[in-house]
């Protein structure tokens, strides 16, 4: 497993159907090793911290494996790494193969694994088209956000590897799925609101299925 390319940006305003957006999501690659803080990379800084941001989702990762797949999805779309707005390009970590809670460590840093990626219009602004969001939940390649466990340097190239593993078993393709498809796993749903990592929020969101399930 390996670290591809670390990406930051700072806020920009963007126009998109007569408003103006102000957005995060454009990154580029850094070349030089990066400084991780609590909140987020040395030189990257979220625009709206209601939605994005926070030190449950310090750092975003999209696995490169995910690339070959929006290439044949958007044909003469330019696709660098960082085009999902991901801190973090990696190599070897898919959504069915990652736990919710799950540490792992890249360069002097240490993270957690709290959540999949659920993205906001802005994600449809970065590409120019208004399906966008449905597409990206439809494709299931999600990515996952990272709380920072030890702040740290990290660059391109690192290696990745597991400090510990959650012994919940529930992935984040799982939540993901849960969210975005009409899976209803009883089993899975009470495991899911069981996982320390998981913010309150989805655990709410799925206890309240659950209190469905059961009315």
């Amino acid at each position: 497993m390996q670290l591809v390319s670390v990406n930051v940006g700072l806020p920009l305003e963007v126009d998109w159907h007569g408003r103006v957006i102000r957005t995060s999501i454009w990154k580029s690659p850094v070349a030089s090793r990066v400084h991780v803080t609590r909140l987020n990379l040395e030189g990257d800084q979220q625009s709206d911290l209601s939605v994005h941001g926070g030190a449950q989702k310090a750092v975003y990762v999209y696995p490169r494996e995910h690339y070959e797949y929006w290439s044949r999805e958007l044909p003469g779309q330019n696709l660098p790494w960082g085009a999902f707005g991901e801190n973090f390009t990696t190599e070897g970590l898919l959504e069915p193969d990652v736990g919710i809670g799950d540490r792992i460590r890249v360069g002097s840093a240490e993270f957690l694994v709290t959540q999949p990626r659920m993205p906001c219009f802005k994600l449809g602004v970065r590409f120019g088209r208004d399906d966008m969001v449905k597409r990206f939940l439809r494709s299931g390649r999600t990515g996952f956000y990272l709380a920072v466990l030890r702040e740290g340097e990290v660059a391109g190239g690192n290696p990745i590897e597991f400090a510990g593993r959650d012994d919940h078993s529930v992935t984040v393709a799982d939540i993901a799925a849960l969210y975005a498809s009409d899976l209803n796993s009883e089993d899975l749903l009470l495991r899911a609101v069981e996982v320390p990592a998981l913010p309150e929020s989805w655990k709410n969101y799925f206890r309240k299925r659950l209190a469905e399930k059961d009315s």
